[in-house]
């Protein structure tokens, strides 16, 4: 089978592969098309350390073709979207039987465009923050995948006033088609908010947009930090200061859970898919890239230059 490889000199290339075979637990899947996401340009740069070469990926959507020990296998056939832990960038990946979920008539394109951030923009909200009617969200990333869902999923919610950030006008200009109230420039970020709290932030940027966050919640707000864009430096919280006024910091990292709690990002998945398939929460893919692109494609998303969903078309 083709695959991508991304070998000892951190290049990426097309090669030739052996067909995996599925062991006790997972799935086998015969890939249509394969998502992009951020989780791939820290591969790249080093951040997660994983032994080279190996067959980068992390979300598929295709057919079942084969069942290990322990699946149902009447599973095999099924169309499915899948998480996994490395190589969806080749034509045949393996999956946990439990990350790999039933799209129906889904189109296989749509559902690779769900991946990871659709069950993490839905935890973000309902599980993570827990956003009630009428509170008011600020979502930094707007125009990102998980920022275009998140922004959906609070409506869905019942939230109130939803504020976006992003890094430009034009990505403002995207991120305005799902939703959002206000949409600033990260520029004049917090400042153009002036006095205004929120009672739930979304933050995956890190540094002093996190210090600034903090500040910008109301009573009994939450921060639920998800990533570090800018920066890994530690961001110190005062606990006593956080406790007089209700405020929570709260995380959250989709990939743990899917180690140690599987099935619990496998309801969440589920239900992000369900809102997807009837309409209520739309998954926008704005590029899709042949197997011998992927090194640009990463590159463009590391920029700053895509909006939305990448995807790979691998079949």
């Amino acid at each position: 089978m083709k695959g991508v490889v991304f070998d000892s000199a951190d290049h990426y290339r097309v090669a030739e592969l052996d067909e995996p075979a599925p062991g006790p637990g997972q799935v086998a899947i015969r890939v249509a098309h394969a998502g992009i996401q951020w989780g791939d340009t820290m591969v790249r740069d080093g951040h997660f350390p994983l032994p080279h070469p190996f067959v980068p990926g992390f979300e598929a959507s295709g057919h079942i073709v084969a069942a290990g020990e322990g699946v149902d296998a009447s599973r095999v056939g099924q169309p499915v979207t899948a998480l996994t832990t490395a190589g969806a960038y080749a034509e045949v990946v393996l999956a946990p039987s439990v990350l790999a979920f039933s799209i129906g008539d889904m189109s296989l394109r749509t559902a690779a465009g769900l991946g990871w951030g659709a069950p993490t923009a839905y935890d973000l909200i309902n599980t993570a923050a827990q956003v009630r009617p009428g509170e008011s969200v600020l979502i930094h990333a707007a125009a990102g995948s998980v920022g275009t869902l998140a922004v959906q999923f609070a409506r869905v919610a019942g939230a109130g006033r939803i504020v976006g950030v992003v890094g430009n006008g034009d990505r403002a200009d995207y991120a305005a088609r799902f939703g959002y109230d206000q949409l600033l420039l990260r520029e004049d970020y917090p400042t153009e908010l002036r006095d205004e709290k929120f009672d739930v932030i979304l933050d995956p940027v890190g540094g002093s947009t996190r210090h600034a966050g903090l500040e910008q919640l109301a009573a009994h707000g939450r921060l639920v930090a998800y990533g570090n864009l800018s920066t890994h430096e530690p961001v110190l919280a005062d606990a006593n200061d956080l406790l007089m006024h209700g405020k929570s910091l709260v995380t959250y990292n989709s990939n743990l859970l899917s180690r140690t709690h599987p099935e619990r990002l496998a309801v969440s998945a589920r239900r992000a898919l369900s809102l997807v398939a009837d309409g209520q929460v739309r998954v926008d893919i704005t590029a899709e890239y042949g197997l011998a692109d992927l090194a640009i494609a990463v590159q463009h998303l590391a920029e700053g230059a895509t909006y939305g969903k990448s995807i790979l078309r691998i079949a």
